[in-house]
């Protein structure tokens, strides 16, 4: 195919873009616009951002488990305002007030991640001043441990334990799948750009072809050895050549600006294409390629996933009715009017709750959303078998596919071989007069037909590689997984 190329390049230099002699051309194979469409395109950019994203997620949720030291505090905090006083007569006095009341805090909390509750240590300083009173208060807490934990609570760190992992393991997977749908979509934008390259290429020739045969049967009209007729219906294909090439032009341009476009080019540089000769012979064993995409596919970790989170749902619903909280604390804590005294002889702070919430009457309102859950849980079951059953069935076809896929291309470059020697005999017979116009136009068209039957069994065989690569994550030719889980 490389001759055609160079042909073209020619054909560009002398017949329809003269602004190449001031502009360089880039020549780029199949491999190299997946590699730069993987590297350097915007919807790969966009796909590595989302990567990240999902990353900082995970780490977000890992912080959740962590113990966590934190500061608070309200320095100065002043108030000046009357304060309103019912006397014993039943009036009503308003006494100016001033008052300073500034505090700190310094906590550290440690989340229980398997009873769901939380555990922290407390120390503080509170100042108090009142202005107009002259009264000065420091109370501080030398320690203060405190529990709060959930009685038969949902409890969300177990199930986010169980289930964040799951969907950050599933981003990475999705991320491998989405640069292999990636290279999937620069095989079909090469293969526009190569079709209307291909298709320049043919009109640029026929042209030629239909304006030497012009001349030549335009001599022979002359001489009287052929009729007006002939002579006409030779120059109306001389127009619809001329047509279709520009036609063949502006396909030409469109369709490198959008290539260009997709893999983020911003040089001017002219893009030549130059169709894949090899296309890589592999076995595709059925059985292995169902196994590596229910190993390797995200789809896979995201339905144990969605069972684990229809799971939680159900028991998030049943302990939403009863609602028990036990905060338990113990300190020590001193008060006085000097601060290097507060800290002194501190007291024993002991302080212990039971709170809960338990409904009477709720007009089952408890149960309906304990059975929403059960149904969405069911529901679910029933989505995840569909999904797994429509997934296998499109490995299968796919894999059943491909050998039709690389029959038929077999035979379209064959079928190219021999349209192109047919219309090469037929031209050089229609110069001798053995043939006429029209057995030479249907050479034409069939040489033509040929080689756009050619590339579109070319694009068909690379689409088909590009989609297995990613519903697999497994590459045939070189034997070897696309994705690990420690990567």
């Amino acid at each position: 195919m490389n001759r055609y190329v160079y042909l073209l390049l020619m054909l560009l230099a002398v017949s329809g873009f003269p602004e190449l002699q001031a502009q360089s051309v880039t020549t780029l194979g199949l491999g190299e616009v997946i590699d730069m469409a993987r590297a350097q395109s915007p919807a790969a950019k966009q796909a590595e951002t989302r990567l990240k994203n999902r990353y900082w997620q995970y780490r977000l949720f890992k912080s959740n488990y962590n113990p966590q030291l934190a500061v608070q505090g309200q320095i100065p905090g002043y108030n000046r305002d009357f304060l309103s006083n019912r006397l014993d007569d039943g009036t009503i006095s308003f006494i100016d007030r001033e008052q300073l009341n500034s505090g700190a805090n310094l906590s550290l909390l440690q989340p229980i991640a398997l009873t769901g509750g939380a555990l922290s240590v407390n120390s503080n300083l509170n100042y108090f001043s009142d202005q107009i009173l002259d009264l000065t208060r420091f109370n501080t807490t030398v320690v203060n441990v405190q529990l709060n934990q959930p009685i038969f609570g949902f409890n969300r760190l177990k199930w986010d334990a169980r289930t964040e992992p799951l969907r950050y393991e599933e981003s990475k997977r999705s991320f491998v799948e989405e640069m292999e749908f990636l290279s999937r979509e620069a095989v079909g934008f090469f293969f526009d750009h190569l079709d209307a390259q291909i298709n320049f290429q043919i009109s640029q020739i026929n042209l030629l072809n239909n304006d030497t045969i012009y001349k030549i049967e335009e001599g022979r009209y002359n001489i009287g050895t052929t009729s007006r007729d002939k002579l006409l219906q030779i120059e109306l294909q001389l127009l619809r050549s001329k047509q279709e090439a520009a036609q063949a032009r502006l396909d030409l341009e469109t369709s490198g600006l959008l290539l260009r476009n997709y893999l983020g080019l911003r040089t001017a540089d002219t893009l030549i294409l130059l169709p894949p000769e090899y296309t890589p012979e592999f076995d595709i064993p059925l059985a292995d390629a169902l196994n590596y995409a229910r190993l390797n596919r995200a789809e896979y970790v995201a339905f144990e996933r969605q069972r684990l989170e229809a799971a939680r749902d159900v028991e998030e619903a049943r302990r939403e009715r009863i609602q028990t909280n036990l905060t338990a604390a113990y300190g020590l804590n001193s008060a006085s009017t000097l601060l290097n005294e507060a800290w002194n002889d501190p007291n024993v702070q002991q302080r212990i709750d039971i709170g809960f919430s338990v409904p009477i009457l709720d007009w089952g309102r408890n149960r309906a959303r304990i059975e929403t859950a059960l149904a969405n849980q069911e529901l679910n079951e029933y989505v995840i078998a569909q999904d797994r059953e429509s997934f296998d069935q499109e490995i299968i076809t796919l894999v059943r596919r491909f050998v039709m896929l690389r029959q038929q291309l077999e035979i379209a470059k064959k079928s190219d071989e021999v349209a192109d020697e047919r219309y090469k005999v037929a031209q050089n017979r229609y110069l001798t007069g053995k043939v006429d116009i029209t057995n030479l136009n249907i050479a034409l068209t069939e040489k033509d037909e040929a080689k756009r039957s050619y590339v579109r069994a070319l694009r068909d065989f690379w689409v088909a590689y590009y989609d297995l690569r990613r519903l697999t994550l497994y590459d045939f030719v070189e034997g070897a997984l696309l994705y690990r889980e420690e990567d």
